[in-house]
């Protein structure tokens, strides 16, 4: 068969032999859309990943929920007439299909606090949606709205009512699967979002609006030098990095140490105001215009220099070890005591951590310690020890602490520091030598500041997504908590720290609803918390061993208690010194 173009285009003239057939280009053209469009696979609706807390304080992630085929939503509205209606049907097909393959949840489209939302008396976990950013994310456009959504893949199964069309789709999940997303048309009460419209009429301002908010939550830990893995040093490098921003910000990977702002309250914590978070998703939405200004704040801006002494030339400064960093790969903790040289008791008023290199000390927890004990000392072989805990080091910030007027760490003569490096690799080869600097109280009648360590042993069964634990310890006399610390590995889920007076009160001190192996800061209370004699100072939180957890080497192996990062523990630390 020989083929030849003619000079007429949009033509082929097909020759074979004595016959001639002339087609033109462009219906050949069609007969081959029309067969790939045939052959094409269908392909589900693609979402993007989010998180959020629900009226309870428990966190939830989309992709968290891969243990289950779905995970089901359904726009709440309290102020919507047929939501009760809505709920009952809701409700039913959610009785009908919870169990192993499902997840049911409700998500305020309305925009309420967790009083406001806690008052409500549902039964169903209701996802606090701050500043309504999941749901238009998520297209939810009526109360009542239901989505189904694929965990896996992250992608949209359903979108409709709580109708027969809900329950057949929910059907086919456990059958033959949907390989296409289902729409179906809502009558609900519609769903306004007054903020999306302002912006998108006119988008934030960079200079006066997005600038600040980058500098005052980003610009610390990703700027040149810094342990972020990019530098947010001028617009076009957050205009270049802005969907990995929206990405991390409605995923809550970022900021990084995410705790429940209704619990207590630590500066250590960096929380993100919701306001804060709406502007800078929506300016990206918009496009992240420039602006107008000629001066770009994030070039002026000078991030605060963390080789100086916060409080003057320290008493004694503690160079820690030279530890080389390779370039790629992950580093188990570096453990190194510091020998003292003092011949009497000292205490320490103050102290400050300035690291060698902060582009990789991730973290850094010292304790003192007697001649005869390590860093874990008696947690080794006991749930339950008091212990002198220094500090630790957090990256993106001065870590400089002072102590609480009339109070101090003792370090008694002989005994040593001993302390923890965590370490990230970069893709750089380089050294850390930090220094800690401690600074001496001469006061008399000092209380001492103790750490309380309260831990569980366990056998971790392989495959449970949410495996509860708990631990306590009753105080013997009066009290004052300054901070907590929770401490797990890989397969921490999340913790709680909660006190129960002697007549059997409780009230939660702190939450860290989404705990994550690499973030374990030491989180310093804004107020301190008395706790009387009698009481039981109690952790309560979970571990994740499950596929859902991004974190989890192996869901299928069942993990013994232990101290080692491939181990497993559950302790959480309370700071306090005596009344």
């Amino acid at each position: 068969m020989e083929l030849k173009r003619k000079q007429s285009p949009g033509s082929v003239v097909i020759q074979s032999g004595s016959k001639c057939r002339k087609y033109s280009l462009h219906i050949i053209s069609g007969l081959l859309l029309s067969a790939f469009s045939t052959l094409a696979p269908a392909a589900l609706d693609r979402v993007g990943d989010f998180a959020l807390l629900d009226n309870a304080g428990t966190f939830h992630q989309l992709s968290r929920y891969q243990h289950r085929k779905a995970l089901v939503l359904m726009a709440y509205s309290a102020e919507c007439a047929t939501m009760d209606a809505l709920l009952d049907s809701y409700k039913n097909i959610a009785d009908e299909y919870t169990g192993n393959d499902f997840e049911f949840l409700l998500i305020d489209s309305q925009d309420l606090d967790r009083p406001e939302l806690s008052e409500l008396g549902v039964e169903l976990p209701i996802l606090e949606d701050d500043g309504q950013l999941i749901s238009e994310t998520l297209n939810i456009e009526n109360a009542g709205d239901v989505l189904v959504l694929n965990p896996q893949r992250l992608s949209l199964f359903f979108k409709g009512q709580p109708s027969q069309g809900l329950e057949s789709t929910l059907t086919s999940i456990t059958g033959e699967g949907v390989s296409d997303t289902i729409r179906q048309s809502g009558s609900g009460c519609a769903i306004d979002y007054p903020l999306k419209e302002k912006h998108s009429g006119s988008p934030p301002d960079y200079a006066s609006e997005i600038a600040p908010i980058i500098i005052e939550n980003c610009g610390d830990c990703h700027r040149q030098g810094g342990v972020g893995p990019f530098a947010l040093d001028s617009y076009i490098m957050v205009l270049g990095w802005s969907p990995m921003i929206k990405e991390v910000l409605l995923n809550k990977r970022m900021p990084p140490t995410q705790v429940d702002p209704y619990i207590g309250h630590s500066e250590s914590a960096r929380y993100l105001d919701p306001d804060d978070l709406q502007t800078l998703v929506h300016w990206i939405n918009n496009r992240a215009p420039r602006g107008d200004s000629e001066a770009d704040p994030l070039e002026v801006f000078a991030a605060q220099d963390r080789t100086e002494w916060a409080f003057g030339e320290p008493d004694y400064v503690v160079t820690g070890p030279r530890n080389e960093i390779p370039p790629i790969g992950v580093m188990d903790y570096v453990y190194d005591d510091a020998e003292l040289p003092f011949e009497e008791d000292k205490w320490l008023r103050a102290i400050q951590y300035i690291a060698g290199d902060e582009s990789v000390l991730h973290h850094l927890v010292t304790f003192v310690t007697p001649p005869e004990e390590d860093f874990w000392g008696a947690e080794r072989t006991s749930e339950s020890v008091t212990r002198r805990f220094v500090g630790s080091y957090l990256p993106g910030k001065t870590n400089a602490i002072e102590f609480d007027e009339g109070t101090g760490v003792l370090v008694p003569q002989g005994h040593r520091l001993s302390m923890q490096f965590h370490y990230v690799t970069n893709g750089q080869s380089t050294v850390d030598e930090t220094q800690f600097g401690l600074y001496f109280s001469d006061e008399p009648d000092l209380k001492e500041i103790l750490t309380q360590a309260v831990a569980s042993r366990f056998l971790l069964p392989p495959n449970d997504n949410d495996f509860e634990l708990r631990a306590e310890q009753k105080v013997e006399q009066d009290i004052v908590v300054t901070g907590v610390r929770a401490r797990m590995n890989f397969r921490g889920k999340r913790m709680k720290f909660v006190v129960e007076n002697p007549q059997g009160q409780i009230r939660d001190l702190f939450s860290v609803p989404a705990y994550n192996y690499g973030w374990q800061p030491d989180y310093l209370l804004d107020e301190a918390e008395p706790v009387a004699a009698g009481s039981t100072l109690r952790v309560i939180g979970a571990f994740d061993n499950s596929l859902s957890n991004p974190s989890n080497p192996d869901p299928s192996k069942e993990v013994t208690f232990g101290l080692e990062s491939w181990e497993e523990m559950f302790t959480g630390y309370f700071t306090f010194y005596n009344q």
